[in-house]
């Protein structure tokens, strides 16, 4: 499917395409398998084209270069007894919490062929975020100092990316409308204020597919691809299954 987005966001629009891939439910190993593989392609090209990834992940926590064993709010034997993992990540930032209900964004752009610097993809990402909260009422700021988004209620998205050759991948994580349990089992921030999700804050149902959709607008828009093309899956994903324990 190809779109067209009205250029609004001031960034010089280029005629390389974004493609984007909304792969569903996917094992986070498998995610970040596929987006090694699409740093090496990206670096080994000579234009500006882009991929964007979206997806949701089974319960595991993270831990980027920031993290702390103590930021992990949950004992051992729990978390085995739910069957999550704790992975210790390349990327950027502290930890984080993933499930079913937070949608993972994982822009694997060309910085240097895009013109940009680490700050300005940082800002331009969560911009693009802070429009989609808007979007469905729920105001949400980011600050140069301190990675992410907050709203009224808490810290809403967690940003960790991590660069490659002047390509980017990982991204930032926006808490739609998971489980609260999850929420609580990572401090994600360095301030300690709590974790929140969209659907806390506006106490209705946030359907995922229009924060997908209002979120492949505004990166288009942020980062200058007036082509987006976006399909259903991508040829180079290799699924794993994994049993999700879900305690009521």
């Amino acid at each position: 499917m190809s779109s067209g987005w009205n250029n609004t966001s001031g960034a010089a629009a280029h005629t390389a395409s974004l493609e984007v891939h909304l792969l569903g439910l996917v094992d986070f190993d498998a995610a970040l398998a596929l987006q090694e593989y699409l740093v090496f392609e990206t670096a080994g090209r000579t234009d500006a084209q882009g991929t964007l990834l979206l997806c949701e992940h089974p319960p595991v926590i993270t831990m980027g270069r920031e993290a702390s064993r103590s930021n992990v709010q949950t004992d051992s034997a729990e978390l085995r007894r739910q069957g999550i993992d704790v992975r210790w990540l390349s990327r950027g930032g502290g930890s984080a919490v993933h499930s079913p209900g937070q949608l993972a964004i994982y822009p694997i752009l060309p910085l240097d062929r895009l013109e940009l610097g680490l700050m300005d993809f940082r800002r331009r990402l969560e911009d693009a975020a802070a429009a989609t909260c808007r979007e469905v009422r729920v105001p949400a700021k980011r600050s140069d100092e301190q990675p992410g988004l907050w709203s009224r209620g808490g810290h809403v998205a967690m940003f960790g990316a991590a660069v490659k050759s002047w390509v980017s991948y990982h991204g930032l994580y926006l808490n739609v409308a998971p489980r609260p349990q999850y929420l609580r089992m990572v401090q994600t921030n360095r301030t300690g204020e709590q974790t929140t999700s969209l659907q806390a804050q506006r106490l209705r149902r946030i359907p995922m597919h229009g924060v997908r959709e209002s979120l492949v607008r505004h990166i288009s828009n942020r980062f200058g691809y007036e082509r987006v093309h976006v399909y259903t899956g991508h040829p180079a994903l290799r699924r794993e299954t994994r049993r999700i324990i879900v305690h009521a």
